[in-house]
């Protein structure tokens, strides 16, 4: 039986920030799971000279392609893999990801995912990577940030 979890993007604490993100990660048997994490590795800083100090966090650095897609009413993707690690956030419409071990998650405008499932292995007839797809009658938006460079981790949550 599957089960559809909700992201939640923000969650306040006292004086320091916690962001909520789906992990979707590869075991070392070449599984695919959804794991639900929390980003917290945050530094103070200023992004401008004269600003006031914001809170900063760098889970990937290098050079990344963003590309914004938009996918029509009742697009399904099929069951595919991701070729590099990338971070996608819905901006519009509600998007819909099914790991190999079952677990699904529905995504709404600011939550995001980390999609790190490199190299799934298929088991038996069992298809490999993951599924996704739009949910309801809507086009869905996405941004995609796409890290060329990052590897993998095969553990969950290790992108705080």
């Amino acid at each position: 039986m599957t089960t559809a979890a909700r992201a939640t993007p923000v969650e306040d604490k006292p004086s320091f920030p916690t962001i909520s993100y789906w992990d979707n990660w590869t075991d070392p048997q070449g599984v695919t799971h959804l794991t639900k994490c929390k980003m917290s590795t945050f530094h103070e800083d200023s992004i401008t000279p004269t600003g006031d100090k914001v809170m900063l966090s760098t889970p990937h650095d290098g050079p990344a392609t963003v590309t914004i897609r938009v996918q029509p009413p009742h697009w399904k993707g099929g069951w595919n893999e991701s070729h590099q690690v990338q971070w996608i956030v819905p901006l519009s419409g509600i998007y819909f990801v099914k790991a190999m071990d079952g677990t699904s998650v529905e995504l709404n405008p600011g939550d995001v995912l980390l999609s790190e499932d490199v190299a799934p292995v298929a088991h038996g007839t069992d298809p490999k990577g993951h599924e996704s797809g739009n949910v309801g009658d809507a086009a869905v938006a996405l941004q995609i940030l796409k890290f060329g460079e990052a590897t993998p981790s095969h553990v969950p949550c290790q992108g705080q």
